[in-house]
């Protein structure tokens, strides 16, 4: 075969360069993360492993056939001039259901036992243990239910681990139409969002940012989640329109929220939300791991396999629905 040119616009360590060069002889790599010589090395670029990019970048870029985004996200790739073209975008997915499964699962975890209370009464040294009082806030992950809005990589990994908590779990997905998995009690169309909203103790959003996605859960979706429920936001912050979202917590629409993302990041310091002892806030870190770029460069070198083979790669980005 002819020679492949892959070009990685991001800092990627030499052990990562030598595993990729490891998938064919036929492989020449460049590396740069300065944008000058990024315009004059992406012309002859077959593949782009992209941490920078831009319109600029792309427009240089006339042989590309492929980019391997290096995150998960794919909204600043998806260019007008991208969607059109033949080019293929694929993503970091599969990275991160792990990691954001478990942050999850400990947000869960803070609110059912009230960690985040313990956790403050500690900085300030204080013991409050009233048993009445206990016996009424502390409860059980067990036997509560867990609504996925999202059942991708990251909703199926959380349902996964919810299933084996003793939790009953709902899930949305794109294609209800799908088998079940086994470790779903009830699979709805995003349609029946307020379904799962109304049923919920937890409702979890593990969804990318789309048209459709942007701004969907505002009051009335908020006020069909039950008083005593709790919204946890490993997606995107624009999922939520956050001052509808201020409006519940302080209204006592719901009982409260865990955030990783935000419309606005960093979370700006006059946020309402900063203060609020219902709410977790975390700087967007769900998916953080050190086991990132192992992850990451074992997908795109299995997806570089298929694509040499020039046959169906596992990553492809949707350019139109935007995942």
């Amino acid at each position: 075969m002819n020679e492949i040119t892959l070009l990685v616009s991001f800092d990627l360590p030499e052990p990562y360069i030598k595993k990729i060069r490891e998938v064919s002889a036929d492989i020449k790599i460049l590396q740069s993360s300065d944008e000058k010589e990024l315009l004059h090395l992406v012309e002859n670029a077959d593949i782009l492993f992209a941490g920078h990019f831009s319109l600029e970048i792309f427009s240089k870029a006339k042989k590309l056939k492929w980019i391997q985004t290096v995150g998960a996200g794919v909204n600043r790739f998806l260019l007008p001039e991208v969607v059109k073209s033949d080019v293929i975008v694929t993503s970091a997915g599969g990275v991160h259901p792990i990691p954001i499964s478990e942050h999850v699962i400990g947000l869960m975890l803070c609110f059912c036992r009230k960690l985040h209370f313990f956790v403050r009464n500690q900085m300030e040294r204080k013991w409050e243990r009233n048993e009445a009082e206990l016996m009424e806030q502390i409860e059980e992950l067990s036997g509560k239910t867990v609504g996925i809005v999202g059942l991708g990589k990251i909703g199926s990994e959380l349902a996964k681990k919810t299933k084996c908590l003793g939790m009953k779990v709902i899930a949305t997905k794109r294609n209800p139409n799908v088998p079940k998995p086994i470790y779903v009690d009830k699979l709805v169309n995003p349609e029946n969002l307020k379904e799962l909203l109304a049923e919920s103790d937890f409702v979890v959003l593990t969804l990318p940012l789309t048209k459709e996605t942007d701004g969907m859960l505002g009051e009335a979706q908020l006020r069909s989640m039950k008083r005593t429920s709790y919204l946890i936001n490993v997606g995107r912050g624009r999922i939520v329109q956050e001052e509808k979202l201020v409006q519940a917590l302080k209204e006592g629409w719901i009982a409260g929220a865990g955030l990783d993302t935000f419309e606005i990041e960093p979370l700006p310091k006059n946020s309402e939300l900063w203060h609020m002892k219902s709410v977790i806030i975390t700087p967007h870190v769900a998916g953080a791991t050190p086991y990132y770029f192992e992850r990451l460069i074992d997908i795109f070198c299995e997806d570089l396999n298929l694509f040499i083979h020039n046959e169906p790669m596992i990553n492809v980005v949707d350019k139109i629905i935007g995942y």
